[in-house]
């Protein structure tokens, strides 16, 4: 399926249909929808009865094939699942064994006589080996071979791969779209729902998620230690990454710097008259000394970190804010 505001985007491809690169990169803020679309691109390639514009017609064999999961000329690769012990907190990679198996795949004859696709998501997931070895085969890629990379970081994908690639940008939707979707799919929250996620209109509706943010924010307007160390041991405690914590404080370190500003709260609008109220107490050197260490370990979300001894040491930074103490550097 595409998405409403993606339309715009497959008509320009619908117009270029026949001058098709053997490899798309589509790229994009997360939560936007950029899979269903690159899904909805490999079914277009290989439906036998395309509809106007391109479009698969949902009838044939092929498409029969594709929406069960079983066509034998598509081949999806994702990042291994964590193990049940790691949870989220495992780093989930493309190896280079995976990458293998999709040049084993790409040197097949394609069983119903039209084109193989291979659709990597998320392509910055590759590691370096894995990159390397798929950079081999998108510089000779056999005939007939066509490779979607999805990617919500395109700036970590090699150069080299990047520029063997078609670049397609899936911008975010206007506001007033997302706005209504996420109104038609969570209900009243939807507009504070949509802030939170930055304007991206998809995102899963996490119970233990929504519980543990919302008992965050209380603490964060009134810290106090051993609440604060408390909390630290209820998030460890559901086995989340230390990247969705970080995400949670990130933002509303921010929208404490915008209220020092007279700015109106990006992520957390609800929390506004709080925000006004008790940014008017706050050192602004130290504030940003905080967001910048929240910054550097943001490329350890997902590493072997001990997450509740960094949940512990970043709250008491944030309490030291409060009583106008230095951060560390």
């Amino acid at each position: 399926m595409i998405y409403p505001w993606f339309e715009p985007v497959w008509q320009q491809i619908a117009r270029h249909w026949q001058q098709q690169p053997h490899a798309w990169l589509l790229y994009g803020h997360p939560g936007i929808g950029k899979r269903e679309f690159a899904e909805y691109l490999a079914q277009a390639l290989l439906c036998e009865s395309p509809r106007t514009n391109h479009q698969p017609c949902s009838e044939c064999t092929s498409c029969h094939l594709y929406s069960q999961h079983s066509h034998p000329d598509f081949l999806l690769v994702t990042p291994e699942e964590a193990d049940s012990e790691g949870g989220e907190r495992k780093q989930a990679l493309i190896k280079v064994e995976t990458i293998r198996n999709v040049l084993d795949f790409a040197h097949l004859s394609a069983h119903r006589g039209g084109k193989r696709v291979a659709l990597i998501y998320p392509a910055e997931s590759m590691n370096l080996q894995a990159a390397n070895a798929l950079l081999k085969i998108l510089e000779e890629p056999p005939a007939g071979m066509v490779f979607i990379l999805v990617s919500h970081q395109k700036d970590r994908l090699l150069p080299t791969i990047k520029s063997r690639c078609r670049q397609v940008a899936l911008t975010m939707p206007a506001r007033a779209q997302a706005l209504a979707y996420v109104q038609q799919q969570h209900g009243d929250n939807a507009a504070d729902l949509l802030a939170f996620h930055g304007g991206a209109p998809l995102f899963a509706d996490n119970d233990s998620h929504n519980q543990l943010r919302n008992e965050l924010i209380p603490l964060l307007i009134k810290p106090r230690l051993i609440a604060l160390l408390d909390y630290a041991a209820a998030f460890d405690k559901q086995k989340l990454a230390l990247c969705t914590f970080l995400d949670w404080l990130a933002k509303w370190l921010l929208d404490m710097s915008l209220a020092q500003q007279h700015i109106h709260a990006m992520y957390y609008p609800a929390w506004q008259n709080a925000l006004n109220e008790i940014t008017g107490q706050i050192n602004p050197l130290s504030l940003f000394a905080l967001i910048d260490r929240v910054n550097a370990l943001a490329p350890y979300g997902k590493h072997t970190l001990n997450v509740k001894m960094q949940l512990e040491d970043l709250l008491i930074d944030y309490l030291n804010v409060w009583q106008h103490k230095n951060t560390k550097p």
